[in-house]
């Protein structure tokens, strides 16, 4: 990644996980189990740290949306989608319209490194973008 491109991405308020991002540790997370246990393991996470606050929850659509009230405050989906049988996809969109002279995007990308991590701590990792463009 150019330097250019290294400095701009700092300022970024939003992050983003994907199937085919350019940085590895943003890719699209598999799981082994299904969407109802996932959306109920990140309800539990969410509703477990008081900095949390969850404002929508859809089983239909596999969303979880919630505000985080940390170092930042910020806006959260956490979006689950069941691949196969007992491989769930998890990805992140958390954003912020608060900024900094250092960036925020570091700040954000921590957020969803941190969720992930928890996520792994309860469910089987399967990989990450697994159905990725190759």
């Amino acid at each position: 990644m150019s330097i250019f491109r290294q400095l701009a991405s700092r300022y970024k308020k939003q992050c983003e996980t994907n199937e085919n991002h350019s940085d590895p540790e943003l890719t699209t997370r598999y799981y082994r189990t299904n969407t109802a246990q996932m959306l109920q393991t990140i309800e539990e996470l969410f509703r477990a740290d008081h900095n949390v606050n969850i404002l929508s929850i859809s089983k239909e659509h596999g969303e979880i949306a919630a505000e985080l009230k940390k170092d930042k405050s910020c806006f959260a989906i956490v979006t689950v989608v069941t691949v196969k049988p007992f491989e769930t996809a998890v990805d992140i969109n958390i954003s912020t319209e608060q900024s900094s002279p250092a960036g925020v995007h570091p700040f954000l990308k921590r957020e969803v490194l941190s969720i992930y991590e928890k996520l792994n701590k309860r469910h089987d990792f399967l990989g990450s973008a697994r159905n990725a463009d190759k």
